[in-house]
């Protein structure tokens, strides 16, 4: 079915909820990347090239240069047309910030043991440490958002990183339990600016139909985080005690540092204002919005309206649900792995424990490659012929399939986990058992993710990615605080089938959307597409 724009202008804002149509009246002008500046002698007559005496960069000698919006098409300063060997390296420095930042969440668990003796709490208060960090992870992107978009994506990775180390420093300091908790909460909310900022990073660099490869290795990368974490987290408790789980985060965020030195600014608004200042050209804002009103801007976009869309908008609400839940469950993993496999028959070290961990790596990295496969042989055949009947994209519901395959894997790995665990089989069938479940949950993630931004574009898309992350990692940090006490109760082989059925009912929804999503999207307060 043909799907069309409903905004003329990429960077437009579309049509917003009545709830919250009144706070953003007064903000639309500047909703546009760089709509609110204009040149001098223009002021009353919009925003206007202005010519500058001789060759500028990314202008020809009789093209004159704008600080409203790119020269050309080929403009090289748009980073659309970079060398591709450049784009990579811009868009792999965020992805390693995000597995750097997520790594922290999942290296901390094997220590709990040694933290309950260390400071004489229950295992519910030490896994603290772990929940603490990932609701800092859920509310950092409500203040790291409207930085990137007022001073750019690269000075954002650049100064939170160092204050990410410094919290983290400070917890593996802790000489008590109040202040590793307090400390990991601030290295949660200052680290998580990798996490948000990085798909804009992804947005700047790439096309929407170039854009599922870099997603599915960008998205990997923040799920690897979470795997690869025990492995180092247990092999570092086991022979130089729990401190040293912490001094791996910061080697780690340290050496990604290092690397995303030489990166350039990439967001379009920061460059075109470094562009007019390089070549003397006075920028001027049509607003001047006060420091309340960039304010209550920054809440509306960051707070306000991704928990409206989550609460009103089908699309949103289904997918975050879904997506939360997965992701919840594999948190919850890293509490039921050391609870099963310490126990008999198994009897695993700590480090051992950890090393479990790698079947979750391999589900991420075969779920990374069925994204780009399915982008490669079926999304890219379904673009070409949306692009031969004069559409601009394909479908959005064409970005479905990749959640369609791999929701299956979610429900068959939580049951075989179930099962070859009570009954005590060979360590390997239950840990293999990880790798159908991993692989499903990063192919839900990253088609959910396509599908929304396809579905609401890039202003209200980012909104509604944020109610996701919200959902998400609020869940992620629950589940492990019930995780012993449901499978003490209730016994492995009950307590992962319980997660099993819930995943069956949720199996639908993928198709449900494949089905009637033109008529769901239809009936949206935040149209971007329309049949």
């Amino acid at each position: 079915m043909p799907f069309s724009r409903a905004s003329s202008h990429p960077d437009e804002t579309p049509v917003d909820a009545s709830s919250i149509n009144d706070i953003e009246k007064g903000e639309k002008r500047e909703e546009t990347e760089i709509g609110s500046v204009i040149l001098g002698p223009t002021a009353l007559l919009g925003c206007e090239p202005v010519a500058t005496k001789g060759s500028q960069e990314g202008a020809g000698p009789h093209r004159p240069i704008s600080a409203c919006d790119w020269n050309a098409p080929d403009d090289p300063a748009n980073p659309l047309n970079w060398p591709l060997w450049t784009k990579v390296y811009h868009a792999v420095v965020p992805g390693l910030f995000g597995f750097a930042v997520t790594f922290g969440t999942s290296v901390y668990t094997p220590a709990t043991a040694d933290i309950m003796h260390r400071f004489d709490v229950s295992r519910t208060t030490a896994l603290l440490g772990l929940t603490v960090y990932v609701l800092g992870l859920a509310a950092g992107p409500v203040l790291s958002a409207p930085l990137s978009e007022r001073h750019g994506r690269k000075i954002v990775y650049l100064i939170s990183s160092p204050v990410f180390m410094l919290f983290t420093l400070g917890a593996g300091l802790s000489k008590s339990f109040a202040s590793l908790v307090v400390c990991r909460w601030f290295a949660g909310l200052t680290g998580s600016p990798a996490l948000a900022v990085g798909a804009g990073t992804s947005a700047d660099l790439f096309l929407p139909q170039h854009r599922a490869v870099v997603t599915s290795a960008f998205l990997a990368a923040p799920f690897l985080g979470p795997s690869l974490g025990p492995i180092v987290g247990g092999l570092a408790t086991q022979y130089r005690g729990w401190r040293w789980t912490q001094w791996c985060m910061i080697l780690i965020t340290g050496v990604v540092f290092i690397l995303a030195l030489p990166t350039k600014e990439t967001y379009k608004m920061t460059i075109l204002k470094r562009r007019a200042k390089k070549h003397g050209i006075t920028i001027q804002r049509v607003s001047t919005g006060s420091s309340v009103s960039a304010l209550k801007k920054s809440l509306v976009q960051n707070f306000l309206r991704p928990i409206n869309m989550l609460f009103t908008e089908p699309v949103v609400f289904f997918l975050s649900l879904y997506t939360a839940f997965a992701f919840g469950v594999l948190f919850l993993f890293f509490a039921a792995f050391p609870f099963v496999f310490q126990r008999p028959p198994y009897r695993f070290t700590v480090s051992q424990i950890g090393l479990t961990f790698i079947a979750i790596g391999t589900g991420v990295v075969m779920a990374a490659l069925t994204g780009v496969l399915i982008d490669r042989i079926v999304y890219q055949k379904h673009y070409r012929v949306a692009v031969a009947a004069g559409q601009t994209y394909a479908a959005p519901e064409r970005r479905l399939y990749n959640m369609m395959l791999g929701c299956w894997g979610i429900p068959l790995g939580l049951f075989w986990f179930a099962w070859s665990a009570e009954k005590g089989l060979h360590w390997a069938v239950p840990v293999v058992a990880a790798v159908p479940f991993a692989w499903g949950n990063l192919c839900l993630f990253t088609s959910a993710a396509l599908y929304m931004v396809d579905v609401y574009g890039p202003q209200n898309g980012a909104s509604a990615m944020a109610a996701n992350g919200i959902f998400r990692y609020t869940l992620g940090a629950i589940f492990p605080l019930f995780t012993v006490q449901m499978y003490e109760t209730m016994g492995t082989g009950w307590a992962t089938s319980v997660l099993g059925f819930v995943s069956i009912t949720m199996l639908p929804i993928p198709f449900i959307f494949f089905r009637y999503g033109p008529r769901i999207r239809a009936k949206s307060r935040y149209p971007v597409f329309m049949e």
